[in-house]
């Protein structure tokens, strides 16, 4: 993909900094464990660790490598296409968008959802309204489950985080978590609500890589299947088969491999925010 000239100072570069992060149980700990799992991960490690009372991490500094300053560069520019695109789709339908905070760290750190880790891979915390994104999530997907990482991988990951931005906005974060906290619906139903919302937040990237190519003719042959390529990595029957050697549909919280390239396709295809209920086609 091709870097635009635009920044963004919606970006919080925590690395270097050891920084202590307070380990708290609570709402926030709920959250990210019920709501907001891009890569799909175990949350008993991190409600344990919310269980914990509270804990201190190194605060040795260390400056960062040139590799690590452009990825913060890289990252700024991302974050700057996404609230100028957001900033055009919200008025365009009569809004106005308030951008989020994207936090790099390594580690572990501090958010309002509690404390972010590592092994949770990127998330979006609508307690603080911020992206918290560790890179090395991306060795990890290459390595554990096979995606091919290139620089438009990363912009497809935080244009999915940012769709989380977007649905948290839009009222639509609220209404889930209303749904699981109001004891209605069965496991089965609530996983369905899941599917929902993350497919929905990778349409919303789609219609982000969509209306951004039109105004910066920022994509290159193969960043689109790159795209397709981490969505379908990521999917809950890949990672389902890595893990534990079979499917088990009724307990797909993401949405299957097929599932998360079409409606990031959808997304891309159309360009149009008002294409991406998700919610009615998935729930009837």
């Amino acid at each position: 993909m091709k870097w635009t000239d635009d920044r963004s100072g919606n970006v919080e570069d925590r690395r270097g900094l050891g920084g202590g992060a307070v380990v708290g149980g609570g709402l926030g700990t709920l959250i990210i464990a019920a709501i907001i799992f891009f890569l799909g991960g175990d949350p008993s490690s991190i409600l344990s660790s919310g269980n914990a009372g509270s804990n201190t991490a190194s605060t040795e500094q260390r400056d960062l490598t040139p590799d690590e300053l452009k990825i913060r560069e890289f990252v700024q520019m991302i974050t700057a296409e996404n609230e100028e695109t957001w900033t055009k789709i919200f008025a365009e339908n009569g809004m106005k968008y308030s951008p989020a905070k994207v936090v790099l760290f390594e580690s572990t750190t501090q958010s309002g959802c509690g404390t972010a880790q590592s092994a949770m891979g990127p998330f979006y915390c609508p307690a603080d309204h911020k992206v918290y994104m560790d890179m090395s999530f991306f060795k990890e997907l290459q390595s554990r489950f096979g995606a091919k990482v290139t620089e438009f991988t990363i912009a497809y990951v935080m244009a999915h985080e940012m769709g989380h931005h977007v649905q948290n906005l839009l009222g639509v974060l609220e209404e889930t978590n209303k749904a699981r906290t109001s004891g209605n619906y069965s496991e089965a139903q609530l996983n369905k609500v899941s599917v929902a919302t993350e497919l929905q937040a990778d349409f919303y990237a789609g219609v982000w890589a969509k209306q951004t190519d039109s105004r910066e003719h920022f994509l290159e042959p193969g960043d689109i299947d790159a795209a397709i390529n981490a969505a379908e990595a990521v999917g809950d029957d890949n990672i389902q088969k890595r893990s534990q050697g079979y499917v088990n549909q009724e307990s797909f919280t993401h949405g299957s491999s097929a599932q998360r390239k079409e409606w990031f396709m959808k997304g891309y295809n159309s360009g149009d925010i008002r294409q991406g209920d998700t919610f009615n086609q998935l729930l009837k």
